[in-house]
């Protein structure tokens, strides 16, 4: 294929990373509209069910389990902070070391949130049957992976 004929042919509605894109997009839409907290996006519940998971841990660790960056965390953080639904320590060890665990509040929050992830994980496939919603999830951890 000469430059030419690359540029010419070239649609960036037919590339991987525009459809990723759009597919995220059409995710969140459907987050929105299944969440029961208006206030709570998808990478605030995806932090928060980190959280749950490691009970209590370091920015450094929700940023590697989450494949958040660091400055998005950082907001995110500040954010659930506000909203008293995390609680911030310093390790006795690292004084400059924070530390994030949930509170009372968040913990309810991610209890009561929980049964509409699986809705909204459903709504996302929406008709692909199952061996689809099988191929979709092993090439993206693929792709990732890799």
């Amino acid at each position: 294929m000469t430059d030419k004929s690359a540029i010419r042919d070239y649609h960036f509605s037919d590339q991987i990373g525009h459809l990723l894109r759009r597919a995220y997009q059409h995710h969140t839409a459907i987050f929105q509209q299944h969440i029961l907290d208006s206030q709570l996006t998808a990478a605030q519940f995806v932090t928060l069910c980190a959280i749950r998971d490691m009970q209590t841990c370091s920015l450094s660790e929700i940023v590697k389990v989450t494949a958040i960056d660091q400055g998005t965390i950082r907001g995110i953080i500040e954010r659930l902070k506000s909203r008293h639904l995390i609680l911030l320590s310093h390790d006795a060890n690292d004084k400059r070391k924070v530390l994030v665990s949930l509170s009372d509040t968040g913990s309810a929050l991610v209890t009561e949130t929980v049964p509409f992830a699986a809705t909204i994980t459903e709504a996302t496939y929406g008709n692909l049957n199952p061996g689809e919603r099988v191929a979709l999830v092993f090439l993206l951890r693929k792709m990732i992976d890799s």
